[in-house]
């Protein structure tokens, strides 16, 4: 019995060691979870699953799962064990979750096993794994619009993208149910329509006298399609149309040259209708692009411009007007407008070799390099340097002395000192960056060097380079430099044109020794048209292209706008249109968006001018004795001479009866052009003394062609000058005419005078002979005298009728006499001249030609000593004299216009080649050799 009741108690001991120590082993979860929840629900969907698992299993108690634990006291979960066994479980909220409060949730959760017994002694717990909840949202709210009334104004007769904008808003937390997707006109029949974003307009017209305003009902919807709780109401007011903005003025102004400053809108005012205005800004531009170089400029040329504008003298033209003189620009393009501004345009195929005599030989350390230019962007990714000048070897070598090119939009211009004057590294190249480079306008560019500084000025402005770069100075050569425009000379290997420019160049000039000052700058490109205020103190006097009135009220600008004027102070402008663009900008009180002005564009039409006809006058004939010509101060050809300008004006309408006006203007070149053969430097002169321009804007320069006086002066001055050009010849011996050509002009060669020929004819003294005529009187009253005026009475005298024949045999007996007289008179001055034997060579050809000649017109050589004592007497003696001598020339039957026409018989070989030079008209160019004083 003692054995039998021992054998449970055995097996309990046994086992009761194995019961205490089976827990061996943690739960075990997955170490992050990720769960959604719908708000106002309790169930989360977790991913993974909750399921915890323990490696104890299936021991009862240390195998199980007893819990889920959530570490954090806010998050408003709990986890529930469904099935101790396998480990799964459940998370639910433990109270309501709102996504409006919070949209997700972030905690940590653990899982606890059952321990080792049933009293849960020994549990053991898994890691700490995280767990993300987010909410999901509910389309619980609807709509709400942020204004509880909306109102809004609007003129009629206008479509409106937009009156007012309405808003509404949604207080759900998820971007599907919180924003508004749509809005709607619940009011029917009405002419307005609502986008997506609340924008209300208009879809048609609206009338003010139809309804003065409407009431519509509006309403939103947010994405989820719920509708707002309550439509909003919007009040739209229809008001008369006021047409604010200038009123008042003419679209089309003409101006009339010579007229001074016009008022352009005498009766303008601005209608603001009503509004309240704080400020008022105009500006007015007028738009002169298209008219020259920017605007009406003075046309003349280029040194005519620089002596009017006081620039000191010496500048070289590089591109003057193609002519015999100055052939190197005759390959160029030229795109001359109506103006006779002279233009060249290169494409990249052009370029001109300036002539070696031209080039001023030492620029030294100060000078200046000026031109008018318009350019645009360079074609390619990769542009080449462009050349405006360069000065650089003609052969052997590629340097490159002196240049100005463009290179992507900077200007560049490079100065290499020779190496003899400072033997270091010295600036070189200096880089200009700036967007009128590129602009496509007309600017006048001055580049000034005082050598090592260089200061370049754009339209007058001052811009210092941005890039100067040192270069060794280049080493003394014997070879000779080619000054180049539109390209650069390549005279190494295969001679040739590189980096050739593409835009307009005009008057490019290069001074040495001298930099030139702003006032003459911009004095060279001013502007003489413009706009001006002149009648308000507050304002500049001079003309402007853009003018800019401010004011605090309406009225002090009504008053400003009728003062603006157009001013044009050319005598004879360009005409054409001017265009006009007013734009004005109007500043309210208290008020976002204010009135708008509508912009004006009006244009001013300068009319054509009544072009001037410049008319050269005088004696077309001067006959001289060879002794003249020979003399110190040679002949004066157009001492005689006189210059008109007149203007037809009126047209036969309003009273105004058309006519004939003399008006006075400037001129800004007169040339004298031989015609035959070129003046030969070795026997003969056509030179004009220095004081003879002295007080004048006159300059001069002369060749074998003829001499070009040129600057903007008077007709007066012109005259004056004229007047004293002096013709010398000291070898006239075979010389019987020298013919000149006389043109002048304004404005560049817009206006020409007629050519006026004149022909100095020479008069040579007859051969000695043996016996002496006792008769004579002193030598100094033998000269023959011609006067112009005696060509018109023979002429007048030919003309008229035949005198009675009794007075006829009289007059022929006088005049017999009287050149008995004459002869004899110049066979004792022949007498008693003394020479070389040239001299005597020439008297010879003088006797043949003189005997040839039939030029009969003498005076009595005792007519000065005469005059003073007979008085009227005299006068009426020397009338029938002359008489006399017409008498003489008849019966010989040769009169003195049939002596000219025998002279033109005999020089006609060369009138053929004269004749074509008579065609050639225009401004001729001349050497640019110093003047013979």
């Amino acid at each position: 019995h003692s054995s039998g009741g021992l054998y449970p108690f055995a097996i309990i001991y046994g086992i009761l060691p194995l019961l205490f120590t089976v827990n061996k082993h943690k739960p075990w979860i997955e170490a992050s979870y990720h769960g959604v929840i719908t708000e106002n629900m309790d169930t989360v969907l977790l991913d993974p699953p909750l399921v915890a698992l323990d490696k104890d299993a299936p021991v009862p108690y240390a195998g199980e799962i007893c819990a889920f634990k959530i570490n954090g006291d806010d998050a408003p979960f709990e986890a529930v064990v469904l099935n101790r066994t396998s480990g799964e479980g459940v998370l639910r909220a433990s109270s309501p979750v709102d996504c409006e409060n919070q949209k997700e949730y972030t905690f940590i959760i653990q899982a606890y096993d059952c321990g080792a017994d049933p009293s849960g002694a020994n549990w053991k717990k898994s890691h700490k794994a995280i767990v993300h909840i987010q909410v999901d949202d509910v389309n619980e709210f609807s709509p709400i619009f942020r204004e509880s009334l909306y109102k809004a104004s609007i003129t009629e007769g206008k479509i409106y993208d937009s009156i007012l904008q309405v808003e509404a808003w949604d207080q759900d937390c998820s971007p599907q149910y919180s924003q508004i997707c749509n809005y709607e006109i619940v009011t029917a029949g009405t002419p307005f329509a609502i986008d997506r974003n609340g924008n209300i307009r208009n879809t048609e017209r609206l009338s003010y006298d139809k309804q003065q305003s409407y009431k519509i009902m509006v309403t939103a919807f947010d994405c989820g399609q719920k509708r707002a709780k309550e439509d909003v109401v919007v009040h739209i007011e229809v008001k008369p149309v006021c047409k604010p903005g200038w009123q008042g003025w003419n679209k089309r102004v003409d101006y009339e040259p010579g007229t001074g400053s016009k008022q352009l809108f005498p009766k303008m005012h601005l209608e603001t209708c009503g509004g309240p205005l704080s400020g008022v800004k105009a500006m007015v531009e007028l738009q002169t692009n298209h008219i020259g170089k920017g605007c009406d400029r003075e046309t003349y040329s280029e040194k005519s411009l620089q002596k009017l504008c006081g620039a000191a003298s010496g500048s070289t033209d590089l591109l003057p007007a193609p002519s015999p003189s100055t052939n190197w620009t005759a390959a160029l393009l030229t795109d001359s407008g109506r103006d006779s501004d002279l233009i060249y345009r290169f494409d990249g195929r052009q370029a001109a070799n300036v002539p070696d005599h031209v080039v001023p030989q030492n620029l030294t350390d100060q000078f200046t390099i000026a031109t008018w230019m318009k350019h645009g962007p360079s074609p390619g990714l990769r542009a080449e340097k462009e050349t405006l000048l360069c000065s650089s070897d003609k052969t052997e070598m590629n340097r490159h002395h002196y240049s100005l090119y463009v290179h992507n939009c900077r200007l560049v211009f490079l100065l290499r000192r020779d190496f003899t004057q400072l033997d270091t590294f010295r600036p070189a190249e200096f880089h200009w960056k700036l967007e009128q480079i590129c602009d496509k306008e007309w600017h006048y560019y001055v580049i000034n060097v005082e050598f090592p500084a260089v200061t370049l000025f754009v339209d007058g402005v001052t811009y210092e380079p941005y890039l100067v770069t040192d270069d060794w100075p280049i080493h003394a050569s014997k070879i000779d430099t080619q000054l180049t425009v539109g390209a650069c000379w390549q005279g190494q290997s295969t001679p040739r044109f590189t980096q050739y420019f593409r835009g307009s160049l005009s008057g490019l000039t290069i001074r040495p020794g001298r930099i030139e000052t702003q006032k003459v700058i911009s004095c060279l490109q001013a502007c003489k048209e413009g706009l001006d205020i002149n009648s308000l103190e507050s304002l500049a006097k001079d003309i402007k292209s853009v003018l800019v009135v401010e004011g605090e009220d309406v009225d002090s600008i009504n008053m400003a706008m009728t003062k603006v004027s157009y001013i044009n102070s050319r005598q004879f402008p360009t005409p054409g249109l001017r265009r006009l663009h007013i734009t004005t900008t109007v500043q309210c009180f208290g008020e976002d968006t204010c009135l708008s002005i509508p912009d004006i564009k009006a244009v001013v039409m300068v009319l054509p001018p009544s072009e001037p006809r410049i008319t050269i006058a005088g004696s077309n004939r001067l006959v001289r004795p060879a002794s003249d010509l020979r003399g110190p101060l040679g002949v004066a050809p157009f001492k005689e001479l006189h210059i008109t300008s007149t203007v037809m004006k009126g047209d036969g309408f309003g009273g105004r009866e058309p006519g004939v006006m003399e008006v006075m203007h400037n001129l800004d070149y007169c040339d004298v052009l031989v015609i035959g053969e070129e003046l030969n430097p070795d026997r003969e002169s056509l030179e004009i003394h220095h004081s003879a321009l002295l007080g004048k804007h006159l300059d001069a320069t002369n060749s074998t062609s003829g001499i070009s006086i040129y600057g903007v002066d008077s007709m007066a001055h012109y005259e004056q000058a004229l007047r004293q050009v002096r013709y010398r010849n000291w070898r006239p011996a075979n010389l019987s005419e020298r013919r000149f050509r006389l043109t002048c002009s304004e404005l560049n060669g817009r206006y020409t005078s007629n050519e006026f020929n004149l022909e100095v004819s020479v008069l040579h003294h007859s051969a000695p002979v043996e016996h002496a005529n006792h008769m004579a009187v002193q030598s100094q009253y033998m000269r023959p005298i011609h006067h112009p005026l005696m060509m018109h009475s023979l002429n007048s005298h030919m003309s008229g009728s035949a005198p009675p024949a009794a007075t006829v045999v009289i007059v022929v007996c006088i005049a017999a006499l009287v050149v008995i007289v004459v002869i004899g008179v110049y066979r004792i001055h022949a007498t008693h001249q003394e020479g070389s034997r040239e001299d005597e060579d020439e008297v010879k050809d003088a006797e043949e030609e003189w005997d040839n000649s039939a030029l009969t017109i003498t005076v009595n050589p005792m007519e000065v000593t005469l005059k003073d004592a007979l008085g009227d007497e005299v006068r009426q003696e020397e009338h029938e004299e002359e008489e006399e001598e017409e008498e003489e020339e008849l019966v010989g039957g040769v009169t003195s216009a049939e002596s000219e026409n025998s002279d033109e018989e005999e020089d006609d070989d060369e009138g053929r080649e004269a004749a074509k030079e008579r065609k050639q008209k225009g401004k001729l160019g001349w050497d640019s050799s110093s003047i013979t004083y």
